[in-house]
């Protein structure tokens, strides 16, 4: 069975402190959603444990069935199977989807994949999420709309099949049609594979389609309230300050993100694609 553990784990960014001792466990075929307001290190979570070269770890551990991948590259997280869908994925100019994902395949496992298969697979994923016929000839990401790079980001997680996937605000620029769509692609593989999900969001309807069975909120770097999907329907209802007076927590002022100028994505693949693999 697989277990991602997070034990007391402290985060720095340009020697701030954003996570401020983070404690949780996420087994096999469990979902859990990451809530609270902008700026409080719910995607510097996602960020650190895929191994973002901004996000420092300062103190505390990250173990994927026993073993430390704080000790393990981005790449080496990757094939481990832990997979990032990003909230600002980025554009690749001379580089098309269909390179892209068959070297990030062919990263995790041990004989190539072969064309057909590779074919067969895209063919299905790409009809699954409603993506363009030509989607496998496109540059990554390049040219598309918000909300048809955030489905590139499921057809990639599709396509790897993770043991452990974590969405950073997946949903946002979706419509509603696409946010089912997307709902949907990500229920049916969890069924088919058992994966484990960690999901930051914060619409309410996007968590009703998803059903997490944990809830956590994070608040200035710190889980401060966990629950189930019913924490999920009253934060919609009621926000976020009846929390603040019941556990005495005040929120950081929300700083403007940044978006990251450090593709995690390629840096999976980058060895395979520099040798020209097809």
């Amino acid at each position: 069975m697989k277990e991602l553990v997070i034990k007391n784990l402290h985060v720095s960014v340009e020697d701030k402190e954003i996570l401020k001792g983070i404690d949780v466990t996420i087994h096999e075929n469990e979902t859990h959603a990451l809530m609270g307001p902008n700026g409080n290190g719910k995607s510097t979570l996602l960020a650190a444990i895929m191994g973002h070269p901004r996000y420092q770890v300062t103190e505390g551990e990250i173990l994927l069935d026993g073993q430390n991948i704080l000790e393990m590259s981005v790449d080496e997280r990757s094939r481990a199977g832990l997979f990032l869908g990003m909230q600002y994925p980025q554009e690749i100019s001379g580089v098309t989807n269909s390179d892209f994902l068959r070297a990030a395949m062919n990263a995790r496992r041990d004989s190539p994949v072969s064309l057909f298969t590779f074919i067969k697979e895209m063919e299905k994923t790409t009809k699954a999420l409603q993506m363009k016929d030509d989607l496998a000839h496109r540059f990554l990401n390049e040219g598309f709309s918000g909300g048809e790079k955030k489905r590139n980001e499921i057809v990639q997680m599709m396509m790897l099949k993770p043991s452990i996937a974590m969405l950073d605000e997946i949903d946002s620029g979706l419509d509603v049609d696409a946010i089912k769509i997307v709902a949907d692609a990500i229920n049916q593989l969890k069924e088919e594979t058992k994966m484990a999900i960690i999901i930051v969001s914060h619409y309410e309807r996007f968590l009703e389609l998803v059903e997490p069975q944990f809830t956590h909120v994070l608040v200035n770097g710190k889980i401060v309230l966990d629950g189930d999907v019913s924490l999920v329907k009253r934060i919609d209802q009621e926000g976020y300050d009846w929390i603040y007076k019941e556990y005495g927590v005040t929120p950081e002022i929300e700083e403007p993100k940044k978006r990251p100028t450090v593709s995690l994505g390629t840096c999976a693949v980058s060895q395979q694609m520099r040798k020209g693999e097809k």
